[in-house]
């Protein structure tokens, strides 16, 4: 299962990082986001109305890949699991974290930043990761520095924070970025202003960037 859904997220190539503050905007989101061409999204565990919010869209939009973000206890992937929740990441490392969500069969992409968090998150079976924060911790020179010893075991990485459609292309450049996380693409300004339109427009444009990006590689 872990394999399969990381590999959705790479066939799709950007995943939106959300954090929303009313689960009224589930469904409104989930719709902005399909009508643009991105059936997924990484709900932040950020605010109180993350569980309610994957659960609306798991329930009443099941072509939408929707997954927990910002996931840092066990409990919060038990959460994440009651919700619908198809796959889970996190900012950084937890070992208990992930061996409890290996028991759930939850899909888990913990935030590394080090070689030493690297193989860390390989001791632990992780077959992606998240490299973050992505542009403060070095950008794709760094990413790239860190991933070339490890590229033999396969992992994968999803650089989050500071990723925009116009680095895109220095992200997914690299074979072993399986998926950026964008934040840009559903704003919290944008959510709570209901301005769906933008969304969409986003969604559309990260969509036309990644299969430009693919062609020309």
């Amino acid at each position: 299962m872990t394999t399969h859904i990381f590999d959705q997220l790479a066939s799709i190539g950007v995943v939106p990082v959300i954090a929303v503050d009313d689960a009224k905007d589930a469904l409104p989101l989930a719709d902005a986001l399909l009508e643009g061409g991105l059936p997924v999204a990484e709900i932040t565990f950020r605010t109180d109305a993350a569980a309610e919010t994957i659960a609306t869209i798991a329930a009443e939009r099941p072509d939408m890949l929707v997954g927990a973000g910002t996931v840092l206890s066990p409990d919060q992937v038990d959460e994440a699991v009651k919700a619908g929740a198809k796959f889970s990441l996190s900012p950084g490392i937890d070992a208990d974290v992930l061996k409890h969500a290996k028991t759930k069969d939850m899909p888990f992409a913990p935030g590394i930043m080090t070689p030493s968090d690297l193989q860390l998150a390989l001791k632990l079976d992780c077959s992606m990761v998240k490299f973050f924060p992505a542009m403060p911790a070095g950008g794709p020179k760094m990413l790239k520095a860190i991933a070339a010893p490890y590229a033999h075991t396969g992992v994968g990485f999803n650089p989050t924070g500071g990723v925009t459609l116009d680095n895109l292309s220095d992200w997914l450049s690299m074979p072993q970025v399986r998926a950026v996380g964008g934040t840009w693409i559903a704003s919290k300004a944008d959510i709570s202003a209901g301005n769906w339109s933008h969304v969409t427009e986003n969604a559309r444009q990260a969509v036309a960037r990644v299969a430009e990006i693919r062609e020309s590689a």
